[in-house]
């Protein structure tokens, strides 16, 4: 994936691949016009299997058959592999821009991140062989299971110089699975949708760009602490936290977007307070399109925080885990605690979404059971082995508190309870976290349109304690995992919950500014409210009062 730097180069330079509905500047041409050879995989003349002109096979590449008809097929081997076909072939002359189009599949596949998944890469080569940048963007697949042939397409401009094009299906570290491609068709285009698409590609990035900025002390909030079940701020304010979710970099180390969505959130939405995704791999460089050790990511990470304290407004830094926070956890804490530690405008979230464990491992560590369902066949192992294949040692919430206040920082915390961060019972029943050093504690709450007995597993808790409904949201796009019926219509279920998160006072950031990460809050990168959502989240950061008719 390209880097941001890469990004603007390729809009600046026009030679991005993009999805053009125009149809090749010969109309009605075939793939008997293709640049490549055989690009059905049906020639076979010296009757090996393997088609002629696309090279020998290789470990997880093979060719399959149905009804006579003959496909490339890539078998994914595991996560610590790639697989590709290669194929050069020269450029023509005087060719300005060029179509590629194709047909492909998918089935059964596990990826277990970001930037694992099946890419059309291209890259252009000069006259002496060496690679012209920017190439092309990659096209690529999310990990995703349509069992049907599907059509594609993609067009790109020619650099002048380029003698080669380099064409490369790739399978990239995906767990497991299967990608079925056929007819790989090139020919001449027309440049014009091309050289289109790519200024609007630049008119996006001028539009998502937002420029660093140095520090306005007068304007930065006031330091945060807790008192009772309320948030004061260093002058004794009583301060009430509502805001959104900036999505995207627990998922694109490389994404500049969300910088443009908390700008857009405080000023336009009057968000007081972002949310702010992240991913320890990221922060650490871990991610194989990070070529700088992670330096980039903890850049945007200050670029937000600057920009949030610029405003006014507060932001909270949520690792976006699961379950229960893991040994390497404890690195992430102690090194981000450390850099932002006693920034008036920061607060920390030490775990996104903790589920399926107790609440004693749950707040003090231990072993997170994950055993296959069915029969056990590991008998023949030692207890110590079945240990490392059926779980994990969770670290705990105290112990990741402790090491944040080891630091020095006493930034207020926020620690999620059980059952995706939807039950805080347990907070009342002896398991609250002890706070030795710093500005107090706030514990965080996700309800969306399914969950049921609201009042049950929050009330007690908010009492209390401070809470923050950290994710809140409802989408008429269903949810795949629950059954349908569960999943309340939005326009009765969030009038509702507004009206019960103002009722009790409670801090709340929604879900999600992202126009793909459901539910959404936005319906593109114009910002634009969703009407079943969005527009109701926007109205309520506003000022606007909603009515509790009823609780769930």
């Amino acid at each position: 994936m390209p880097s941001p730097l890469r990004h603007r180069l390729l809009a600046a330079g026009l030679l991005g691949l993009a999805f053009v509905a125009a149809p090749a500047w010969a109309a009605g041409a075939g793939a008997s016009d293709s640049l490549l050879e055989n690009p059905g995989f049906e020639i076979d003349a010296d009757g090996d299997r393997w088609p002629d002109h696309w090279g020998a096979p290789s470990d997880g590449l093979s060719w399959g058959e149905e009804e006579g008809n003959r496909f490339l097929r890539f078998v994914s081997p595991g996560p610590e592999h790639t697989l590709a076909l290669r194929k050069e072939l020269p450029v023509p002359a005087d060719t300005p821009a060029l179509e590629l189009t194709w047909r492909w599949r998918t089935s059964n596949l596990k990826a277990r991140g970001v930037g694992e998944d099946f890419r059309f890469l291209v890259e252009f080569l000069d006259s002496e062989g060496r690679a012209i940048e920017p190439a092309p963007r990659p096209v690529y697949t999310r990990v995703s299971n349509n069992q049907e042939w599907r059509d594609r397409r993609g067009a790109f401009l020619v650099p002048a110089q380029a003698r080669t094009l380099v064409l490369a299906p790739s399978l990239i570290r995906v767990a497991s699975g299967t990608v079925d491609i056929d007819d790989i068709v090139l020919r001449p285009a027309d440049p014009a949708p091309v050289v289109a698409a790519a200024r609007e590609l630049a008119e996006i990035e001028a539009a998502r760009h937002v420029p660093p900025e140095e520090p306005r002390r007068d304007r930065w909030p006031l330091e945060l602490r807790v008192e009772g079940n309320r948030l004061l701020d260093a002058s004794g304010r009583e301060v009430w936290l509502q805001g959104l979710n900036a999505g995207g970099l627990e998922m694109e180390p490389l994404d500049t977007q969300p910088i443009k969505s908390l700008v857009v959130g405080i000023e336009d939405w009057r968000a007081n307070t972002v949310r702010l995704p992240v991913k320890d791999t990221f922060w650490f460089g871990q991610d194989p399109r990070q070529t700088d050790g992670g330096a980039a990511y903890r850049g945007y990470i200050d670029h937000c925080v600057m920009l949030a304290a610029n405003r006014g407004a507060y932001l909270v830094i949520d690792l976006h885990e699961y379950r229960a926070p893991k040994p390497r956890h404890l690195a992430f804490w102690q090194e981000v605690a450390a850099r932002y530690a006693n920034h008036p405008a920061v607060l920390y979230e030490l775990i996104n979404e903790p589920f399926g464990t107790t609440w004693e491992v749950w707040r003090d560590g231990g072993f997170v059971s994950e055993k296959p369902k069915g029969v056990d066949e590991s008998a023949f192992l030692s207890e110590e082995e079945k240990k490392k294949n059926q779980g994990f040692d969770a670290v705990g919430m105290q112990p990741l508190l402790d090491a944040v206040r080891a630091t020095g920082a006493r930034n207020v915390v926020i620690v999620g309870g059980l059952g995706w961060s939807y039950d805080l019972r347990g907070i009342t029943e002896g398991f609250a976290l002890e706070e030795r050093s710093g500005n107090g504690l706030v514990y965080s709450w996700h309800v969306y349109n399914w969950h049921k007995d609201w009042e049950k597993h929050v009330l007690a808790a908010a009492a209390k304690h401070p809470i923050l409904v950290g994710e809140v949201g409802a989408d008429v796009k269903k949810m795949p995992f629950l059954p349908a019926e569960w999943q309340e219509d939005p326009y009765t279920w969030v009038p509702d919950i507004l009206g019960f998160i103002q009722k009790h006072r409670l801090h709340w950031t929604a879900w999600c500014f992202h126009p793909h990460h459901t539910p959404v809050m936005i319906s593109d990168w114009k910002y634009t409210p969703t009407p079943f959502w969005g527009v109701f989240a926007k109205d309520a950061l506003a000022g606007k009062q909603f009515e509790l008719k009823r609780t769930r």
